[in-house]
């Protein structure tokens, strides 16, 4: 009994300053604290007058914090003073202990914080589940109150905000959600995402000066009225974003050009020189100094590169200055570094066997004998007694290759689609493979308007990556007389936003906090499998951190 009131004190006494512990009864599952004020007395919460005149006292059972598994409940004695100010509406009134109780409370404070902070992370049902497993009290409605009691934390004064929209029901309802740009907390959530729902809230947050949004005019209404002091950011990802879709639009009405491209070449892959078998009438010191490294115009490209990384790093660039000389990523210059050979970063493609050869003469004969009227079901039913091990997709694959006839030409490849080529355009060629290299400049060469387009698209690039924004007014220009309908009609957007895109690709600001904090939000709204309402997501939100 000693160690367990010891114990018990040293858990409670820190916390409650103006209460002692008189006793400690476990019982059961049960602990019972008897716990009771040492105060000598309390303000009156109506009128704040002072008073020590004890007019009576009485027992409260909150529930507390559980410890070494067994639930914890107070036996706390409170007492009721008498006001001494006649003119004050209350005659009497209930002590509360600081940091243990409030009024009409059935559980202490700190219990009280813990099931909050549950239902902060895990929402309803699943925070019931936790509660259950820690040993608290509360039910997914319990939980539910407790979030939405908290109050919202103070917005403070910020000086640049990110503005972005987020689905509260995709396709149909959206809402807004206003970011501190500088320390990327979130400031509030909005309904809605019209310019009549931000208008008010940048109207009452006179102190803005940057505001990072998308190009969505909505937006851009907002600030123009509610926030004219305020420098307006286009976000670059957006602008990168719009003019992709620009290029589609332009390959789209370019795709005659497609289907009448000509047959473009695959680019062959390294071929690797296998040495001859050594026999005893050759000799043995020339048979070994025959090459064995792969050949061809992949193997070309790998040695230049390989050399080139070599050569930078050799002169004391680091890897990411290499990275970014090279317009390579970094860990495409790594792989060079690393290697100590440039055949080290060729692969070998020689074929490789597959389960399926040790019966293919057996598939070849049934073939034969049914005259390819035998289905894949059948021929798989035979071979897998006769001891295969693989799947359906391999014999697939070999009725695919049975089908065409020994002297028959293969078939053409097809065109490249709108969206293969969009990409080609869209990417930075460091990042296409030789193939798509390959098949990028056939489409360019054979298509005039789509190699202007791919020339408007890499200026731009450049511009973006490299906050040149003062070349903005030359390539809206020059982007508006190209005649390409997509790129044209993308270019006379700009213009219209010309302040907000030309701050965008000159300043550092972006929307890149914004779009994380609308992912978090999309998780939150998950874990509510949509049977919460805005209020709730709101809280969860702001108070979450």
């Amino acid at each position: 009994m000693t160690q367990s009131w010891s114990l018990f004190r040293e858990l409670l006494f820190p916390l409650v300053l103006e209460a002692a512990v008189v006793r400690v009864e476990p019982a059961g599952p049960v602990v019972r604290v008897e716990v009771r004020s040492t105060a000598d007395g309390a303000n009156c919460p109506g009128c704040g007058a002072w008073s020590s005149r004890v007019h009576g006292s009485y027992l409260r059972s909150p529930a507390d914090l559980p410890s070494a598994g067994r639930w914890v409940v107070l036996a706390l004695r409170v007492r009721r003073f008498t006001c001494p100010d006649r003119s004050c509406p209350r005659r009497t009134f209930v002590e509360q202990i600081e940091g243990l109780t409030r009024r009409h409370g059935q559980s202490t404070e700190r219990l009280r914080s813990a099931v909050t902070a549950v239902g902060l992370a895990l929402a309803g049902r699943a925070g019931e589940r936790m509660v259950r497993l820690l040993g608290l009290h509360g039910s997914r409605s319990t939980l539910l109150r407790r979030v939405m009691e908290m109050p919202d934390l103070p917005v403070g004064a910020p000086t640049a905000i990110g503005v972005d929209d987020f689905a509260l029901r995709k396709g149909h309802v959206y809402g807004t959600v206003i970011i501190d740009a500088v320390i990327h907390r979130v400031l509030d959530l909005l309904p809605e995402r019209d310019a009549a729902t931000l208008g008010p809230w940048l109207a009452d947050h006179p102190q803005v000066e940057v505001i990072c949004r998308d190009r969505a005019s909505a937006y851009a209404e907002a600030a123009d009225a509610a926030a004219p002091q305020a420098r307006q950011i286009a976000d670059r990802y957006h602008l990168w974003h719009n003019l992709t879709q620009a290029v589609e639009r332009t390959v789209l009405d370019h795709r005659s050009c497609l289907h009448s491209l000509p047959v473009i070449e695959s680019e062959p892959e390294p071929q690797w020189e296998t040495p001859l078998p050594i026999d005893s009438g050759t000799d043995i010191e020339e048979k070994a100094e025959k090459p064995t490294d792969p050949t061809g115009r992949m193997a070309d490209r790998r040695t230049a590169h390989h050399a080139l990384v070599h050569e930078l790093l050799e002169r004391g660039m680091s890897m990411r200055e290499v990275a970014r000389h090279l317009g390579w990523s970094r860990n495409s210059v790594r792989r060079y570094a690393h290697a100590a050979r440039w055949q080290d970063m060729m692969k070998d493609r020689r074929p490789r066997s597959s389960k399926l050869d040790p019966f293919k003469p057996y598939l070849a004969q049934r073939w034969d004998e049914t005259g390819g009227r035998i289905t894949i079901r059948v021929l798989f039913e035979e071979i897998t007694a006769r001891g295969y091990r693989g799947g359906r997709t391999l014999l697939a694959q070999w009725k695919r290759q049975a089908l065409i006839a020994p002297d028959s030409a293969p078939p053409p490849p097809p065109p490249p689609s709108i969206r293969q080529v969009t990409g080609w355009l869209a990417r930075h060629p460091a990042g296409l493979t030789l193939d798509e290299e390959v098949q990028r400049k056939a489409v360019l060469a054979h298509c005039q308007e789509l190699d202007t387009a791919a020339g408007l698209v890499t200026s731009f690039a450049e511009m973006l990556t490299r906050l040149e924004g003062e070349r903005l007014t030359e390539w809206i220009t020059e982007a508006m007389t190209s005649g390409l309908p997509g790129i044209s009609t993308f270019a006379a957007g700009l213009n219209t936003d010309y302040d907000a895109v030309h701050a965008g690709l000159t300043t550092h600001w972006n929307s890149g906090p914004v779009e994380g904090t609308v992912n978090r939000i999309k998780m939150l709204k998950r874990q509510m499998y949509g049977r919460a309402g805005f209020a709730l997501l709101r809280k969860r939100v702001l108070c979450c951190g």
